[in-house]
């Protein structure tokens, strides 16, 4: 098993700290090893700035070769790394402890699109490459890269894939795990795994990308990837439908997936605090109803026939919900500037939320059946534990992805309503595995859900988990203290 006392140790036993990071300035050149605490900032503290770790130094290779090189040098040294993308994570994964003992390892300068397939619809890249340019490369070939999240801009392929990111496409497409097709990692001893196939079968023995796919660069480094491409949609058509109640946005899921089938591509649900949030921070965002309802569902259709056939698709949808009682009103873009603005709504949640001020925040997945029920359960379990608080609920209902934050009272400080964290989140918690979720959909586990994992996890999976772990790491240098 892991000797977690290994990423304690200092490395002047086999060399001392300045001559292992020239050996690192060796490697990568002078340039590229920051370790004085201005240049190292912005690589240690978190995205939502609660916590600012330390390191001895941030090495940033500009090739895979020097990646390899410099695990070497620290499985030589016993020194542990952080492997680290965009640093966009929100549970603690890509940011070192306080110790002060790791390095952090930048993927950012590994960002080349190495190849595109169209035919065989496939992309490799770096893991180092930004979500938004890899779509815009798949774009610029007449395809479609479809993992798409509020990051994109910042997030880096390598990170989605060691947190098998969700977003906003899972219900058509699945996680960032369904959309890979083949891996290049660099292990825990320094060793490079090329496993760049992109083949839709490759039946030949125990599935290594699995292993690392959300694993968070605590088994090994991933350095590229090919990723599946996707026809093209002639249009994508945007609605926002008005609902009384999150069981009836079940209902109209349930509906325009039987009208819809494979051409429904987004399914978020909204409630109108959210909305409230949004108008309240960015008052510039269109209200598209004039009156407010309890809760909205925002719904994608691709179209691979034309645009006429989807915006057919959406208003049949739209008008056979609003017959059978499950619709109130509803708003279906017209253009794609309207599109835009109904997705901006959803996507400046999280920003309004973070301008309102901090919160306690719950990334959790439930089987779709359940969620009206586990809302309209939970809910007033908060509000009697803690009178006042503000439910901040909105999610991927396609897939069973909610993002359930408990906001203060109004009147109450949100740092002396963050003291309750444990408490929230242990009532969160438990009713979520109640109702046979899970307590992470799509963030991960990082440091910040740790003993929550080992609290809701069964013995037989954790020791499972620890023996690969041990297996692939046995110095724990990858990422130590991360998931387990």
């Amino acid at each position: 098993m892991v000797n977690n006392d290994v990423i304690n140790e200092v490395t002047n036993d086999a060399m001392s700290v300045d001559a292992f990071l020239d050996r690192c300035r060796a490697i990568v050149g002078a340039g590229f090893v920051l370790d004085t605490p201005g240049d190292m900032a912005p690589f240690l503290r978190d995205w939502r700035g609660r916590f600012t770790g330390a390191a001895r130094a941030v090495l940033r290779p500009g090739s895979v070769d020097e990646v390899a090189q410099l695990v070497r040098a620290c499985a030589d040294a016993r020194v542990p790394i952080v492997p680290q993308g965009g640093n966009t994570g929100l549970v603690l994964g890509s940011v070192p402890d306080a110790g002060g003992t790791a390095v952090v390892l930048s993927l950012t300068r590994l960002n080349r699109i190495r190849a595109i397939d169209a035919v065989n619809r496939t992309i490799t890249v770096d893991a180092g490459a930004v979500l938004q340019h890899v779509q815009q490369a798949a774009l610029d070939a007449g395809c479609l890269f479809p993992l798409s999240l509020a990051a994109e801009g910042s997030c880096t392929i390598g990170g989605n894939l060691s947190t098998n990111a969700g977003g906003t496409a899972v219900l058509r497409y699945g996680n960032t795990r369904e959309l890979c097709l083949g891996l290049e990692v660099v292990t825990a001893q320094g060793e490079l795994w090329s496993g760049l196939r992109g083949l839709r079968k490759d039946n030949t023995g125990y599935d290594l990308r699995d292993l690392y796919i959300g694993a968070e660069g605590t088994l090994g480094i991933i350095t590229g990837a090919v990723m599946k491409l996707y026809p093209l949609p002639k249009a994508s058509i945007t609605a926002l439908a008005a609902l009384p109640s999150p069981a009836h946005a079940l209902q109209l899921l349930s509906l325009a997936q039987d009208r819809a089938g494979a051409s429904l591509t987004g399914f978020e649900l909204i409630s109108e605090y959210c909305l409230e949030l949004v108008a309240t921070h960015f008052p510039q965002l269109p209200r598209p109803f004039a009156t407010t309802h309890p809760q909205y569902a925002l719904l994608e259709i691709s179209s691979n026939e034309s645009e006429a056939h989807g915006v057919a698709l959406l208003e049949g949808t739209i008008a056979a919900a609003i017959d059978a009682g499950i619709v109130v009103d509803a708003v279906v873009a017209t253009s794609v500037a309207q599109s835009r603005g109904l997705w901006a709504l959803r996507e400046h949640i999280p920003l309004a939320q973070a301008a309102d001020g901090k919160n306690i925040k719950h990334d959790i997945s439930l089987p779709v059946s359940t969620i009206a029920s586990f809302i309209a359960h939970t809910e007033p379990l908060l509000q009697q534990a803690f009178p006042g608080c503000r439910l901040v609920c909105f999610g991927h209902l396609g897939d069973g992805n909610l993002h359930f934050n408990v906001a203060p009272p109004h009147g109450i400080g949100h740092e002396a309503f963050l003291a309750n964290q444990a408490n929230v989140n242990r009532l969160v918690h438990d009713t979520v595995v109640a109702y046979g979720g899970s307590i992470s959909a799509e963030h991960g586990i990082g440091a910040l859900k740790r003993d929550e994992l080992a609290r809701y996890k069964s013995p037989v999976e954790l020791n499972l988990m620890r023996a690969v772990k041990a297996a692939l790491d046995p110095h724990n240098i990858m990422n130590p203290g991360k998931i387990l």
